[in-house]
């Protein structure tokens, strides 16, 4: 593995994701990811299913307790961390097969949300208005993530490396992109920034 981290993250917030940056990938496999991965596109889409539950059991229990239950919290976390490592996969990023499993370290992903020993009880009830703009700016995002990923696809294919700007750039729009989900589905409550880094 590759020591080099697409990192920047905006200091002291409270959710961590890098992936490590691979000098060089198989410009092969591009052509055959998707196929490979779809036990574990099955997998994190069931278990996605079930951390919707877990996020209305969690909203109740922020509610009445201004706490996340902790175990519920480490299993959601363990989910996303999956997740994290699939679309890592899936976006070119790292070449190897992900583990069938959520334990951090075991794929060249970092993915972490610090746990909140107390939550405001009110907040749940408008996290979702709140988060609006930043919708709409990952809306925008997105398109031009899919955009770096298919010129991604041809520059790996051509020369076997994902450019690094694209690669820091897709990096970017997924850790936006989850430092959103973490503040809408309840595991934070610090605003998240409107920043790649």
């Amino acid at each position: 593995m590759s020591a080099q981290v697409a990192t920047g993250d905006v200091p002291d917030y409270p959710l961590r994701l890098d992936v490590e940056y691979p000098d060089q990938l198989n410009r092969w496999l591009v052509l055959v990811k998707w196929l490979l991965a779809i036990p574990h596109i099955l997998i994190v889409y069931a278990l996605v299913n079930v951390a919707s539950v877990i996020h209305l059991i969690a909203f109740f229990a922020i509610l009445f307790t201004t706490k996340y239950p902790q175990p519920l919290f480490e299993f959601v976390v363990n989910i996303y961390r999956w997740q994290a490592n699939l679309y890592a996969y899936l976006g070119l990023m790292r070449d190897e097969y992900p583990p069938f499993s959520w334990e951090p370290g075991q794929y060249p992903v970092t993915f972490e949300i610090d746990y909140p020993p107390e939550l405001n009880r009110w907040m749940p009830l408008v996290k979702w208005l709140l988060a609006f703009p930043h919708y709409i700016a990952l809306f925008f995002l997105g398109i031009a993530a899919l955009i770096v990923c298919v010129i991604a696809f041809f520059a790996i294919l051509f020369t076997a490396t994902y450019p690094r700007g694209m690669f820091d750039f897709t990096v970017g729009v997924l850790r936006w992109g989850n430092r959103v989900n973490a503040y809408v589905y309840f595991m934070r409550d610090e605003y998240p920034p409107f920043s790649l880094k």
